[in-house]
């Protein structure tokens, strides 16, 4: 059973402050909504953060996003459905959210400099840290997903 625990925003809200207004400028930057939910969504998935991933794919879905691409996510490395520039995306989310295994490899962030450029690039590296943020509060404070209301 879970025991109640602290919801920040409440005790805390200045402190939300910052990660807010990170995501709404990630929102207005360079990546696309598929791109910025894709991160997201992969994020979330290798954290282990049920509230987020639940709410990421329910407005991936409601964006457009299609389901079969999403069930592919987890394995998108096998996956014919996304492109190439997806895969770097998709790639650079599993190294830096897993920062501590072996880092962004240089090779890795060379092939995104090459195909995004430095502002686009600086994009997803800050769109991996928010999601980050965003799931360890989740994970530290037990957020749980609201029942669908489909």
């Amino acid at each position: 059973m879970k025991k109640d625990r602290i919801n920040i925003n409440k005790v805390s809200p200045k402190a939300y402050e910052p990660i807010f207004a990170l995501h709404h400028n990630l929102t207005k930057s360079s990546l696309t909504n598929s791109e910025f939910l894709l991160i997201q969504i992969r994020g979330s998935q290798i954290n282990g953060c049920a509230y987020c991933v639940q709410i990421h794919i329910k407005e991936a879905i409601e964006k457009g996003e299609k389901q079969y691409r999403i069930h592919a996510l987890p394995f998108w490395e096998e996956s014919p459905f996304f492109t190439e520039q997806e895969e770097i995306i998709l790639a650079m989310t599993e190294q830096v959210t897993n920062i501590s295994l072996s880092g962004l490899s240089d090779e890795l962030y060379q092939k995104a400099i090459t195909t995004f450029g430095e502002e686009k690039v600086a994009d997803i590296i800050m769109a991996i840290c928010c999601i980050n943020v965003w799931n360890r509060i989740g994970r530290a404070t037990l957020l749980t997903p609201e029942p669908s209301q489909s």
